[in-house]
């Protein structure tokens, strides 16, 4: 039996893999996924700009990349993480940040009690018919909900030769993140807009960013271990990325609903 979910019918056993999958490459996820860029942030968080400072829950939190910004920003930030590992990592890169077992469908916090909740690059993985009404029990009245994604600019055609590479051994599609998912959920407003976005890389270390993908940390040893080959190989047959560091063009899809 298959399940319907943001990335397409796929069975319940591999989405469950692949969503747990993330926390035994914990320190190799902080190390070489990118931040996001505060112009992105900020906007998720215009409609409570008021407030000074918001209250911020981070959920999902992971190793805290989205946390960064939203410190760098002022705000005041709790974050949620259901996975051990992945919370130990933001405990340790993240101290002074209040950091709570827990998941979207099941938020350890009391009602009310955030003006704004930001998902990085995990929203996709929430059961959204149970995640939402948590989140607005959460929310305080006019809060924000903001979702974000860092997603390969493959307008560029050399990045979109990357992606084929990258992906050419596995069927699992990737999220669209539309505002179509949110909308009719008991929000006035949802909004959508893209921010450009960037990260500096050399063959190894793009190689090791998509080794910290879901559908590559899932793959056999041995597969795997040719694909980062291949990944590699490709660069360096490239001239944009041939020789020593370039800038991968990220494109930061950004949500809020309010």
């Amino acid at each position: 039996m298959t399940r319907s979910s943001a990335f397409g019918n796929i069975d319940p056993e591999t989405f469950s893999r692949r969503a747990s999958s993330f926390g035994g490459q914990a320190a190799a996820y902080a190390r070489e996924r990118p931040g996001y860029p505060d112009a992105a942030v900020r906007w998720a968080l215009e409609p409570v700009s008021g407030r000074t400072p918001p209250r911020v829950l981070d959920l999902g939190a992971g190793t805290g990349k989205l946390t960064e910004s939203l410190v760098r920003l002022g705000a005041d930030v709790v974050a949620v993480e259901p996975d051990p590992a992945m919370l130990a990592q933001f405990r340790s890169a993240l101290p002074e940040v209040g950091a709570l077992p827990g998941t979207a469908e099941e938020i350890p916090l009391p009602d009310g009690s955030v003006d704004a909740v930001l998902v990085g690059q995990a929203m996709h993985w929430f059961d959204l018919d149970r995640a939402l009404p948590e989140i607005r029990r959460v929310l305080g009245p006019g809060g924000v909900l903001g979702g974000l994604w860092n997603l390969d600019d493959d307008r560029v055609p050399w990045v979109r030769g990357l992606k084929e590479i990258a992906t050419s051994t596995v069927s699992f599609r990737q999220w669209d993140p539309g505002s179509d998912r949110l909308e009719g959920r008991g929000f006035r407003v949802v909004e959508r807009a893209e921010f450009p976005h960037g990260q500096r890389r050399t063959a190894e270390s793009m190689a090791a960013t998509i080794a910290t993908h879901s559908h590559v940390l899932t793959l056999p040893e041995t597969e795997r271990a040719e694909l980062m080959a291949r990944v590699v190989g490709y660069l360096r047959s490239v001239p944009e990325t041939a020789d020593g560091e370039f800038e991968l063009p990220i494109v930061t899809v950004t949500v809020r609903a309010f």
